[in-house]
């Protein structure tokens, strides 16, 4: 009798696990981590220097996404952008990274205060985006910028001596005026670019490219209108899109984990200090580190990017 009243008290708990086991684990909060990677600074293949400041490189996004990827406790990614744009290759290969990822992992973008041109390019095949009230974004479009200093080296008496194979080849120099047929070419080049900027907004935003042309006029909008028009989804701050990528998620208690800061003070000013002693050791003036760099910044390749 009382092996009987042993066996039936066993059953008894056995089956009382059997239905309260799941429901525990059910109604548990779902644990699970939010990556957080900030993107700051113009797009480029280029280190940062004292007058890029901070720079978004496919390497950096790459090395990031790839540590999110490997974690599998990481359930969705935010990307935290701040960016006018720049090169158009180096937006395209971190947009293609950004695709690639987000076919295993969530992807939220946290626009600050400003995400244009190339800073939108590479957030619209996001899952979702998420722009401040007062984000600059936009700036749908192309541009390309070939400074003609021949009037400025005649002045100084410079002459520079062209020896080319190839009828366009120094029609990027910026050392004399373009012909109309070369003009005509750069066109046709910013014209390629820009479709090509429409397709993919097109694509990622689910509008047709008619809207999308219409809005492609170069212009900023605020987030405001941004999300009126359907180029970002909801506003709000980081914050707001933690909350959306983990109900994206399905996470109840999410861990955050920050990936990436921006150089320090100490670091901007060491950069600083360095490019200020080269310049004191050739003997050159500030009006002359101004023209080096715009000699040497010059990009007659298009552009994703808003200037300012």
């Amino acid at each position: 009798m009382e092996k009987r009243v042993i066996i039936i008290s066993l059953g008894i708990v056995l089956l009382l696990a059997a239905i309260l086991i799941p429901t525990i684990l059910i109604s548990r909060p779902a644990a699970g981590k939010i990556a957080v990677i900030s993107l700051s600074g113009t797009i480029t293949t280029g280190d940062s220097s004292l007058f890029s400041g901070s720079t978004i490189t496919p390497e950096l996004v790459r090395d990031y996404l790839a540590r999110a990827e490997k974690d599998k406790a990481v359930k969705a990614i935010v990307l935290r952008i701040e960016s006018p744009g720049g090169e158009i290759a180096p937006c395209q290969e971190i947009l293609w990274e950004i695709e690639r990822v987000k076919e295993t992992k969530l992807i939220v973008v946290s626009m600050g205060g400003t995400a244009a041109s190339g800073g939108y390019y590479i957030s619209t095949k996001a899952n979702k985006i998420v722009a401040l009230p007062t984000t600059m974004t936009g700036s749908i479009g192309v541009i390309s910028a070939i400074p003609n200093i021949e009037g400025f080296l005649e002045k100084l008496g410079i002459q520079i001596e062209i020896f080319k194979g190839g009828k366009y080849k120094d029609m990027y120099s910026g050392l004399r005026e373009l012909t109309p047929e070369e003009e005509e070419i750069m066109q046709q080049l910013i014209d390629e670019y820009y479709e090509q900027f429409i397709d993919v907004v097109a694509e990622g935003r689910g509008l047709s490219k008619e809207e999308v042309r219409n809005l492609a006029t170069g212009q900023l909008y605020t987030g405001t209108e941004a999300k009126e028009l359907g180029l970002v989804d909801k506003l709000g701050g980081l914050d707001t899109a933690i909350d959306l990528a983990a109900g994206l998620a399905g996470i109840e208690a999410p861990i955050v984990e920050h990936y990436y800061k921006q150089p320090g003070l100490i670091w901007r000013l060491l950069l600083g200090s360095v490019d200020a002693i080269q310049a004191r050791i050739l003997g050159l003036s500030a009006q002359d580190m101004i023209l080096l760099e715009v000699l040497s910044h010059n990009y007659p390749q298009p552009l994703f990017l808003y200037q300012s």
